[in-house]
């Protein structure tokens, strides 16, 4: 079985001294899980500071966001250069709650994707759908544009070696998560929807779930077949809790 992911998505919390208490604990803690692979994503002004305390460790860190422009007149942007200056390996693309608030579209969000993996770092491509189009049975097509936005730009070759994380938007924060049932059909219909076109690539490619999970229901979510991981963001500001979630990954 290929080895979990486990990615910490800690938004916009922290501040030095508590990062630093959280992220030491982090490596005493999540030391002895050899059998699972795990990210921080911190905010940008920490990544010299997780740089700092993470290098040597097995942990590796990245960033919550890039900037589709690798250079330029883009005030207040971050370019994918900039992340990899402070040791990034990973950067999250298009979580909703950016694409909600700051208008990002599927073309925008497809180039960061293709920035980042064009030079070297593993984009973690968020989708997702709303409680309304759940309702409506629409899930698989608003997911099924976001993927193939990616594929019609730059190839489902892209995918290959990247990360997609599952999200539903009505399970974010919400404390509600998609049962195990109803991630893994999601992530199937990724898989496939990929493999349509790459087969190599679907195969390659870490689908995470994200959205509640908790150390109590992430055992149940990891078992399932095409749940390569979880995206976990309130989970992942308490040591013992972000434990939990990497132990069951474990």
């Amino acid at each position: 079985m290929p080895r979990k992911l486990v990615v910490a998505n800690w938004k916009m919390h922290g501040n030095l001294s508590a990062n630093r208490q959280l992220l030491e604990a982090y490596i005493q803690k999540l030391k002895p899980l050899e059998n699972v692979d795990i990210v921080v994503c911190v905010p940008y002004p920490y990544l010299a500071q997780a740089q700092s305390l993470l290098a040597g460790t097995s942990i590796a860190w990245g960033a919550q966001n890039l900037s589709k422009d690798l250079v330029g007149a883009y005030t207040g942007e971050v370019s994918v250069g900039m992340l990899q200056d402070f040791g990034a390996t990973h950067v999250i693309v298009g979580h909703s709650e950016r694409a909600t608030a700051y208008c990002e579209s599927d073309e925008n969000i497809a180039t960061k994707f293709m920035q980042a993996k064009s030079h070297g770092l593993t984009p973690i491509l968020c989708v997702g759908e709303t409680l309304i189009e759940r309702e409506a049975g629409v899930m698989e097509m608003v997911v099924a544009k976001q993927i193939d936005t990616i594929i019609n730009t730059y190839g489902a070759s892209m995918f290959a070696n990247a990360v997609v994380a599952y999200e539903p938007i009505w399970a974010i924060g919400s404390g509600l998560a998609a049962t195990p049932e109803q991630a893994q059909n999601m992530h199937e219909f990724i898989r496939g929807r990929i493999a349509a076109h790459d087969e190599s690539a679907a195969n390659s490619l870490k689908i995470l779930y994200g959205g509640s999970v908790n150390s109590q229901n992430a055992v149940q979510l990891f078992v399932m077949q095409d749940i390569d991981g979880g995206l976990i963001g309130r989970g992942s500001l308490t040591a013992e809790e972000f434990e939990g979630i990497c132990r069951a990954a474990n």
